[in-house]
């Protein structure tokens, strides 16, 4: 496993996104949620990763616009370094000019560097492209969570499948 996390930090190295990001910090957290687990606060637009000792890493994260947020319980079911992207229906409705597919790797893949599918398959925490780095900390998304591709490269190792996902208002 230590092998795996070393490659998999020279490769974000290489890609340069392993320097921390200034908004990602180590917070108090409440007590009651089980370490491991992935808090989502909509209202705040943050994420937190939650430790055994109280604590949590809390990053700033995209949310689902208007009429697109959710909430509930899912868990982690995939992860993928570098995903393609098929437009889902509902944003190629909204958005015809957007391609079908964008292969994994491209600049102007929506899904960034790294992605955990949750449960149902049909949202995401994921990455995103360099010009919409401005949407982290909005309501700008389909219902899936956007973070910066430095923030996705730091949480990525830190999960499993099964982690388990918290979205509330």
């Amino acid at each position: 496993m230590a092998g795996k996390r070393s490659a998999y930090l020279a490769f974000l190295f290489a890609l340069g996104l392993a320097a921390p990001a200034a908004a990602r910090e180590t917070v108090a957290f409440e007590p009651g949620v089980a370490p491991g687990t992935i808090v989502i606060v909509t209202h705040e637009r943050r994420l937190y990763y939650v430790f055994e000792d109280g604590a949590a890493i809390r990053y700033p994260v995209g949310v689902g616009k208007a009429g697109m947020q959710w909430r509930g319980l899912s868990r982690i079911d995939g992860k993928y370094l570098r995903p393609a992207w098929v437009s889902p229906p509902e944003v190629k409705r909204d958005h015809p000019e957007l391609p079908d597919f964008v292969p994994g790797g491209s600049p102007h893949n929506p899904m960034g560097v790294a992605a955990l599918t949750l449960a149902g398959d049909q949202y995401a925490i994921h990455g995103t492209t360099q010009a919409m780095r401005k949407s982290v900390g909005t309501f700008a998304s389909y219902g899936c969570i956007r973070m910066l591709n430095e923030d996705i490269a730091d949480l990525y190792p830190r999960v499993g499948v099964g982690t388990p996902v918290m979205v509330v208002p």
